[in-house]
């Protein structure tokens, strides 16, 4: 296993394994850290821990789509938000992850927050009864932040109907005295903006594109440093940086997706390496009016 220093040392024995198995390694979910994933991590642990007050700060995670916001909530409720069951003997769910229900409904969100708890409900019942069991739900279970992902769905529905979702969500946050996160494209920001009262309660964190720069190559030598092929890649150097920040356009997921990709190819070639040209013949990964085209 001394034979592959390219690869994270916790990674080698996947060496062992047949062709057909590493290629199933590639595509099992797997986190890999990068300072601005950490800064928002450490923000919401602050979060998670800031004393219960009449007005509770709450935030708005944003960046485009498939950057690896989803990713890093994850990674902070899997750290940090395990459910356990304290000295009395009562059950104990720090962080509730939902997503947003499809499009603005007060009884779709709480419906939501209710399958998070797998709790039995009647989706018949009353809004208000609904809100009930809400509230018992998160104080009976010690709950300390509520995450909504896909936060911009929120936009879809009529102005009355957004400002009774975000009504709702201000009257959690004042009953409960817990912090809220939004997590959402760019647009959920427009969310807010539905009463000044509900931008002046989150802050706006952007989880940008990556620039190509050093903190880029740094990114690309971590993902290596998982990726089972035999030979390095050496993937970080400029010329083949470039070639992978020109098709990924600097997401994260894009990135990923590629990478997964030109390492299957050079498992299945026999290669155990991604050249350039690896790159270039998945340039079909780069989104073309909104879609990839394969060719």
């Amino acid at each position: 296993m001394n034979d592959y220093p390219h690869i994270h040392p916790d990674f080698r024995p996947v060496m062992s394994l047949s062709d057909e198995e590493r290629i199933r390694f590639l595509q099992e979910p797997r986190w890999i850290g990068y300072p601005a994933a950490h800064e928002i991590i450490n923000a919401l642990r602050t979060l998670l821990t800031t004393p219960s007050r009449p007005r509770m700060p709450n935030v708005l995670l944003v960046g485009d789509s498939n950057n690896g916001k989803t990713t890093i909530i994850r990674r902070f409720v899997e750290l940090y938000g395990q459910s356990y069951v304290n000295a009395q003997a009562e059950p104990v769910k720090p962080v509730i992850l939902v997503e947003s229900p499809p499009a603005a409904d007060e009884k779709g969100l709480y419906i939501s927050i209710l399958e998070s708890f797998w709790a039995p409900y009647r989706a018949s019942d009353a809004t208000a009864k609904l809100r009930y069991q809400v509230v018992h739900m998160f104080r009976s279970c010690h709950v300390r932040l509520l995450v909504i992902d896909e936060f911009h769905s929120l936009l879809t529905g009529s102005a009355i109907k957004q400002r009774e979702v975000m009504n709702a969500l201000k009257l959690l946050c004042n009953t409960l005295a817990i912090p809220i996160v939004g997590v959402g494209t760019s647009d959920a920001v427009r969310v807010l903006h539905t009463d000044p009262q509900h931008a002046s309660r989150f802050d706006v964190i952007s989880l940008r594109r990556w620039e190509p720069s050093t903190e880029f190559q740094r990114l690309i030598k971590s993902f290596e440093s998982v990726l089972p092929l035999q030979h390095a890649s050496g993937l970080s150097k400029p010329e083949l940086a470039l070639a992978l920040h020109s098709i990924s356009g600097g997401n994260t997921g894009d990135l990923h997706r590629l990478l997964m990709e030109c390492a299957k190819d050079a498992i299945v070639t026999g290669s155990e390496k991604i050249t350039k040209a690896t790159i270039e013949k998945h340039a079909w990964l780069q989104p073309t009016r909104g879609i990839r085209e394969r060719v």
